[in-house]
């Protein structure tokens, strides 16, 4: 049969096979559950509720005053009115108020509150109540309160800036990081998923049957493709469920063809990153005859994901621009766990990506006839662990 054939033969058998199997129908509808629950809690739970002040009819102008205050300080406040002081209370002790203001004098406010106030009311409404005071004295002096509330609020401060500002956007920042998240368990888990894969068709002897009508790198190339599939398929599915659902609840704040966008480039990574680290497993999978030992042979491989991903976890909230983080995106072997970061929160160039791709392309390219090679002198010679050295020199 043409080579082609041969290939599509075995991705299909290895697709097939893991399909059918309990771990794939079983986790992968629980994941999607889960994520989607997920989801709807953080939307639900996740954001905070402005905190509401209500304020009798005649004090309405310190409501407006305690809302612009809070605004300055970057504080989520709202004012009502309510009717009379034991309407303020009843609602206080439903819970409809957080605090509510029911006198107003020159010593400043009586605030009821259910339990206690925090310090952040306490301290805008100590703003307010100063405001008041000093307004109160300025009218008792003879000054006109109408130029000096406006001397008030056009005084400011000038600020010069030595450097231009880091922009930030939170919102694209954590979808890099949940991206970031989503590839490193996917390349931790179908990885070692390939040489599990080569280590049991060899102990078991059935990967001798194969040979027989296979070449090894068709075998091999075969088994790569369909977990790949596999992976694939998971990961399309969550971005399926996970980035319209996040848009539409609020939870993820960007528009939705920017999240798309995002969502697409992480599958492009992941076949990527899959690729070239599946070569890599497959090969040292080769190199053992039993499951006992696959762990000491892809033990280097986990760590080599494992560190550029904590890197790039823990730099990328601080400082999405960093240089060390543009490094290691263009490093063929952290590439795909930092790239998909980077252009997810927003601060991957063109160049970058270009490069960055063009250089794992090549990686993957390069490593298919030396993994080849190693996967061709290993997989038939069972027993001991077979060296390096030896699998390369074998014909």
């Amino acid at each position: 049969m043409r080579s082609r054939r041969v290939l599509w033969l075995v991705v299909r058998r290895e697709v097939s096979t893991r399909l059918r199997s309990k771990a794939f129908r079983i986790m992968t509808p629980l994941l999607v559950v889960v994520l989607a629950a997920g989801i709807s809690v953080t939307a639900l739970f996740g954001g905070s509720s402005p905190s509401t002040v209500g304020f009798l009819p005649q004090d309405a102008r310190y409501g407006a005053a305690l809302t612009a205050v809070g605004d300055a300080a970057g504080v989520d406040v709202r004012a009502v009115t309510v009717a009379d002081a034991a309407e303020a209370e009843r609602q206080v002790r439903d819970g409809k108020l957080d605090a509510a203001v029911t006198a107003s004098g020159p010593d400043g406010f009586r605030v009821i509150v259910r339990h206690t106030l925090d310090d952040q009311g306490r301290g805008l409404l100590t703003a307010v109540a100063r405001q008041q005071a000093l307004d109160a004295q300025v009218v008792a002096l003879g000054g006109d309160l109408g130029r000096v509330d406006s001397a008030v609020a056009a005084a400011g401060v000038d600020v010069v800036a030595l450097e231009a500002p880091k922009e930030r956007d939170n919102a694209r920042i954590g979808l890099g990081a949940v991206t970031g998240v989503l590839i490193y368990l996917s390349l931790l888990i179908f990885g070692p998923v390939v040489a599990q894969g080569v280590v049991e068709e060899k102990s078991s002897r059935v990967v001798e049957l194969l040979l027989g009508t296979v070449r090894p790198w068709q075998l091999m190339a075969g088994k790569v493709i369909g977990i790949g599939i596999i992976g694939l398929i998971q990961m399309a599915l969550y971005a399926a469920v996970g980035v319209p659902l996040a848009v539409a609840t609020g939870v993820l704040s960007l528009s939705l063809v920017t999240a798309l966008a995002s969502a697409g480039w992480s599958l492009v990574w992941y076949l990527l990153g899959f690729a070239l680290y599946a070569l890599l497993f497959a090969a040292a999978g080769s190199l053992v005859s039993r499951q006992e030992d696959a762990s000491a042979v892809t033990m280097p491989l986990i760590m080599i994901i494992i560190i550029p991903y904590v890197i790039g976890i823990s730099v990328l909230p601080g400082d999405p621009g960093s240089g060390l983080l543009r490094v290691l995106s263009l490093i063929p072997l952290s590439a795909p766990l930092i790239m998909p970061m980077l252009i997810a929160a927003g601060t991957a160039a063109a160049w970058q990506i270009a490069l960055g791709t063009a250089l794992t392309v090549a990686t993957i390219i390069g490593l298919v006839p030396l993994t080849g090679r190693i996967y061709a002198g290993a997989v038939k010679r069972t027993g001991t662990r077979v060296r390096l050295v030896d699998a390369l020199r074998s014909r």
